[in-house]
């Protein structure tokens, strides 16, 4: 611990926030350290924002390693719009009602009916230096055992609930987490005003573990270098940054989530354009081959849902009977142009 002799402006001194993010195991163990609280009483207060620039959803655990004592006032917070809007995921202090008028709690107090609830605990906060008791958690993993089981055995029992329960995949989302560190370690009831400089923050890891949110609809996630961010590989005929979309002319029913189970590989939740038993080819318009449908007279659109008729100009005009146009395609097409207009539409259609 470098106390006083931390300083930015020398390479040899300096504890940068990299290093929170760096190769753990060195020895000695590289950490960011903040200044010390030489305002006292002004609070001292530091926030840490995680950024990915894409939705992430965690699979494991948040721990923070800290090098000085634990904070004895902490806050996590989630973004799920990119850092516009902020909410509390978990505050931490050596006396809650003290703190954030909150009663203290623990994860194993929750169920499942107050899962989402945010708690403040106090597991986290008390010891000012210890060997083996430097972490400070969110516990992911905790909170998956309330519906798989403590040895996560029933992970079928988790999907299903991710699938049917919006509000708790959300609950595992995130896009920027925030951490708000409002008060050292103090290692007693009082602050010691004539040694300052003992009292500050240090962190030698911080350890998120999670996924690409793609909605099941994507076994990959890239970093494209050239727009400097994580991408979704996007299937099914969807696209967007979560392939949270169809893609243009894919439109065959609305766009849905993919489903986690059967375990192992889930369900794309597939779609044809049309159905004559759903009927969704509209205004007389039948389905051909569940790849396309034929339209009526007068209509257009992948499911003919729209007028030919235009607001702004006339109508188009329609063969009479035995007049070849292209609006019928099986009279009187060469070969190679059918083959031409059949192929693209010769496809499955997934959104």
């Amino acid at each position: 611990m470098c106390n006083n002799e931390c300083d930015a402006s020398t390479d040899e001194l300096a504890h940068p926030p990299e290093l929170m993010f760096d190769f753990e195991g060195r020895n000695p163990t590289t950490f960011w350290q903040s200044s010390s609280w030489n305002t006292f009483p002004k609070p001292l207060e530091v926030n840490i924002t995680l950024s990915w620039n894409k939705t992430i959803e965690l699979t494991d655990d948040i721990i923070l390693t800290f090098e000085s004592g634990r904070p004895e006032q902490m806050l996590l917070e989630k973004s799920l719009d990119y850092g516009k809007t902020w909410t509390p995921y978990q505050f931490y202090a050596t006396d809650c009602l003290d703190a954030f008028t909150m009663e203290p709690k623990t994860v194993n107090e929750l169920t499942q009916r107050t899962l989402l609830d945010i708690i403040c605990t106090e597991d986290y906060s008390r010891g000012y230096v210890w060997k083996y008791d430097k972490t400070v958690r969110f516990e992911i993993k905790d909170r998956f055992a309330l519906f798989a089981g403590p040895r996560l055995h029933n992970m079928a029992s988790l999907y299903g609930q991710l699938d049917t329960t919006r509000n708790l995949r959300d609950f595992f989302t995130v896009t920027d987490l925030r951490i708000r560190l409002l008060k050292p370690a103090t290692g007693a009831t009082m602050v010691d005003e004539n040694n300052l400089s003992r009292y500050f923050y240090a962190i030698s890891d911080i350890k998120v573990q999670g996924r690409c949110k793609c909605n099941l609809h994507s076994n990959s996630c890239v970093f494209d270098k050239d727009k400097g961010k994580l991408g979704c590989e996007c299937e099914h005929n969807t696209t967007g940054p979560d392939c949270g979309r169809c893609k243009r002319h894919y439109h065959g029913r609305p766009w849905s989530v993919g489903s986690y189970l059967p375990i192992p590989r889930g369900t794309a939740n597939i779609s044809h354009v049309c159905d004559n038993a759903m009927l969704l080819c509209q205004n007389g318009g039948t389905c051909h081959h569940h790849q396309r449908c034929h339209c009526a007279p007068g209509f257009k659109g992948v499911l003919c849902e729209r007028t030919r008729c235009q607001v702004l100009g006339p109508c188009e005009e329609y063969p009479t009977a035995g007049q070849p146009s292209l609006h019928h395609p099986l009279l009187l097409v060469p070969p190679g142009l059918l083959l031409s207009l059949l192929l693209p539409l010769v496809v499955i259609w997934f959104c």
